[in-house]
């Protein structure tokens, strides 16, 4: 009879221990609209942080970080989609039921509702890189956005997050970056409490930056004499920093310019390049109305090639223009000389393993080191 008493006494000892405490940081109450945000578990893709997010251009380059860093801190992550095949990487990156697929279609009204209508963040991560006879520039970067906002306003949505681009001006020159420009202002206009992000040229596993850098040996891009000052920043830091903005207060209605460490001339970038992969990188410039034509011409062909708008971009300069940084979320930026290698490798031609070892590189203004290589 004491010896049944005893196990029953632990067996309740046992199942005390299991429960999870609750405390007062555990509760989160939206001052926007009252909503309650609950904490459960010890934190990790099993748990969860309470919070409900759809992510618009989750299939894309910067998404599928985004995406990724969402649900391993435990958040329910909506993910719209046009093509099925094109999101099905991302059922595995929560634990499951954690990573919720909703076909959408921006034309579609209802469809992008259903999407946000339970959602507290909204990112909206929308771009094209080129125009299509379906969707022009300002169709994506500034009607869905406004749409996307206005329906985050609708619904009471706590956050809304938009992801314009570097160097966006509605008196630019580039398409691109005027469309930008014109989809901030939008934003803003019915969402004022919206937090801008404006990354530079993003580089990472499957970019169309390093990548088209080293596949086109340096032909495609030496316009303005390869000139042009970027700062190029690593997709996973950009996908942290905009993870930490779905509970930082200090981001609310704030707009962040998410730039690399360095800056880098597209000559000097290709140097780099050129020492990683041993590539036969040419110095032949090709004047910016040449290069129009040809990406005009090549637009003709039934896959996505480089756009004329991209060559106008090529020749702008990254400027800062004194807004927040990686710095006001307590981030440094990866260094590009420190993790190139990483997305390079796999371009190297087989005469890279004939050549001796090398210490470093001297460009015009910068050494790249390459002991790590």
């Amino acid at each position: 009879m004491i010896a049944g008493i005893n196990l029953a006494k632990q067996s309740k000892q046992a199942a005390v221990s299991l429960a999870q405490k609750r405390f007062a940081h555990d509760l989160i109450v939206s001052p926007k609209t009252g909503r309650t945000i609950i904490k459960t578990g010890a934190g990790g893709r099993s748990s969860s942080n309470g919070h409900v997010v759809t992510v618009f251009g989750c299939t894309g380059f910067l998404g599928r970080y985004l995406v990724n860093r969402l649900a391993r801190d435990g958040a329910h992550v909506i993910v719209p989609y046009r093509d099925e095949d094109d999101m099905r990487h991302l059922k595995v990156m929560g634990d499951l039921g954690k990573i919720v697929p909703m076909e959408i279609h921006l034309r579609n009204k209802e469809s992008l509702e259903a999407a946000i209508r339970h959602s507290d963040t909204v990112y909206n991560l929308l771009g094209r890189d080129y125009e299509t006879k379906n969707f022009s520039f300002a169709d994506v970067h500034v009607e869905a956005a406004g749409v996307l906002a206005e329906l985050s306003q609708k619904h009471d949505v706590e956050r809304f997050i938009q992801v314009s681009a570097m160097n966006a001006d509605i008196d630019s020159a580039s398409r691109f970056l005027s469309t930008k420009a014109q989809g901030e202002e939008l934003v803003r206009s019915i969402f004022p409490s919206a937090t801008i992000v404006r990354p530079s040229f993003m580089y990472g596993q499957e970019d169309r930056f390093l990548a088209r850098l080293a596949m086109s040996r340096g032909l495609s891009i030496r316009i303005n004499g390869g000139n042009t000052k970027v700062r190029p920043v690593n997709v996973s830091d950009v996908a942290g920093a905009m993870n930490k903005m779905l509970e930082g207060s200090n981001t609310v209605g704030e707009t962040f310019e998410l730039v690399g460490d360095k800056e880098y001339t597209y000559r000097e970038l290709l140097d780099f390049i050129k020492e990683i992969t041993n590539l036969d990188i040419g110095d032949v410039n090709v004047p910016k109305p040449v290069a129009s034509l040809i990406a005009k011409a090549m637009n003709l062909l039934p896959w996505q090639t480089l756009g004329a708008d991209e060559i106008e971009r090529m020749m702008i300069d990254d400027k800062l223009t004194g807004v927040k940084t990686f710095a006001d979320l307590e981030m440094e930026p990866t260094s590009l000389e420190l993790t190139g290698i990483q997305y390079l490798r796999r371009f190297r031609t087989n005469l890279y393993s004939d050549e001796p070892l090398k210490k470093g590189v001297v460009g015009k203004k910068k050494t790249f080191h390459t002991s790590y290589l």
